[in-house]
């Protein structure tokens, strides 16, 4: 397969529904310039790491739709892996060229945290790239506890959060574990709800600023013998949440706290020396 990309001045709109299908259309002028070569598909490739070759790759037909547009369906099955899928259009003998981003309906998103969820958990986000082409954001989980509130005060911050594909059991426990701390967890005690999937818990600042500097990820432990569970927020239409839910920082015995989401919408408590 050829891998140049060319300029590209088409855009591709989507509406995705609440199980997850993604109904995708190029509208007609963009169609129009497309209908040269027959068999015209969209490629959807899981972005590599960094110096890695591609490996994964799903093509989707491009087949007539209303008013001449074309238009391309993935379903809910197969599920995708977890990652960043990069969008082009593809046709026989052409290089394969990038989309930017036309109309996305996503309300079926919005409210999908209301929801309970099977597992394992396939959750895709189309998005717009920061330097404004198609993508997909997509998560994989075997289960999943999905961040609802985050509630931060001078003396503690207080997160609540719904379990999808487990329950809480008795000896279930949240687990702060330093980023890069040789194993290093503090244990806290969550409250339940009667159904056993929603829970609270409570991070004391002081405990945790006389504790090490760093960042640490936040996880469930369902049972004592379960795997644990990241904390994240998935379950709507916002693919980047870093730089769009910004929480308060607090200073305390000479650390700065704050909570924040990862690059990969997972909760983190970052803990530094203030300044």
């Amino acid at each position: 397969m050829r891998t140049t990309v060319s300029a590209v001045t088409a855009r591709l709109g989507c509406v995705v529904d609440d199980s997850g299908r993604i109904v995708f259309d190029l509208p007609a002028e963009a169609a129009r310039a497309t209908q040269e070569a027959e068999g015209q598909r969209l490629l959807l490739r899981l972005r590599p790491k960094k110096d890695e070759p591609e490996k994964v790759l799903h093509t989707l037909a491009l087949e007539p739709g209303d008013d001449g547009r074309l238009c391309a369906v993935l379903d809910p099955e197969p599920v995708l892996a977890e990652g960043r899928w990069d969008v082009y259009l593809l046709g026989p003998g052409t290089e394969r060229q990038r989309l930017r981003p036309g109309l996305r309906d996503l309300r079926a998103l919005v409210d999908g945290q209301l929801r309970d969820r099977r597992t394992p958990l396939a959750v895709r986000i189309p998005y717009a790239t920061k330097d404004g082409y198609f993508a997909i954001r997509t998560w994989l989980r075997p289960a999943h506890a999905e961040v609802e509130r985050v509630d931060v005060s001078d003396g503690s911050t207080t997160v609540g959060a719904r379990l999808h594909g487990v329950s809480l059991a008795a000896g279930g426990t949240v687990r702060l574990r330093l980023r890069g701390g040789g194993g290093t967890v503090r244990e806290l005690k969550p409250l339940a709800s009667d159904d056993g999937h929603g829970f609270f818990f409570t991070v004391d600042h002081d405990g945790l600023a006389a504790a090490r500097h760093g960042v640490w990820d936040v996880f469930v432990q369902p049972s004592p013998d379960a795997p644990l569970v990241r904390l994240a927020r998935l379950l709507d239409d916002v693919a980047d949440r870093k730089e769009v839910f910004v929480y308060p920082a607090v200073t305390v015995e000479g650390a700065c706290l704050r909570p924040y989401f990862t690059v990969d919408n997972d909760l983190s408590l970052e803990v530094r020396k203030a300044v």
